[in-house]
């Protein structure tokens, strides 16, 4: 069975190198949608809480809520730092609190302190998904990602790879035996 909660993202990017309009600087509001698959919980009667699906996805997302998202040979890029550079901002300010920790992989780079993600790939909503979920496999068990954004929309189905063990009071998964959120330990 599948739990399935959803995200909105807000964000600004641009398709270097192509040949229309989103070759231009601009914003998207996105709308993640995110399956969960496992047995039924018995203790709670659910494959996972779609709260925690959301936490846990969020922890790691939120770098892409309102973030500027380019590629890492965009030469917009050298550019922006420069600015944030003079506006004293590139290492944060103090009214940047929606950062989650930074994070780096084969796919994407993010740099929470200035609101920027840096991707290999044109972020596509196809692109997406795939940083979703190369972000997301080891934390939760997805079974199928979908992203839109404007008019765009694409989806992936995976076959998840584990049964996770999870909390009978509270159905979030146990982190070595115990839970995070009530305090539970496995016997």
């Amino acid at each position: 069975m599948r739990s399935i909660t959803k995200l909105d993202l807000q964000y600004a990017h641009r398709f270097y190198n192509f040949k229309g309009e989103a070759q231009y600087l601009h914003g998207h509001t996105g709308v993640l949608t995110l399956e969960v698959e496992d047995t039924v919980n018995p203790g709670v009667n659910m494959v996972f809480p779609c709260n925690e699906i959301q936490k846990t996805a969020w922890d790691v997302l939120k770098n892409f809520d309102h973030a500027l998202i380019l590629r890492s040979d965009d030469p917009l890029l050298p550019a922006i730092l420069d600015v944030y550079e003079k506006q004293g901002i590139k290492n944060g300010a103090p009214t940047n609190t929606m950062k989650g920790p930074a994070f780096k992989n084969e796919l994407a780079t993010a740099y929470p302190e200035c609101r920027l993600v840096v991707t290999k790939e044109t972020m596509t909503v196809e692109g997406m998904i795939k940083i979703v979920y190369s972000l997301l496999k080891d934390k939760l068990n997805i079974a199928k990602i979908t992203f839109t954004s404007g008019v765009n929309a694409a989806t992936e189905s995976y076959t998840p790879s584990k049964s996770m063990d999870r909390c009978p009071l509270c159905g979030i998964a146990l982190v070595d035996g115990v839970c995070p959120k009530c305090g539970y330990k496995k016997h």
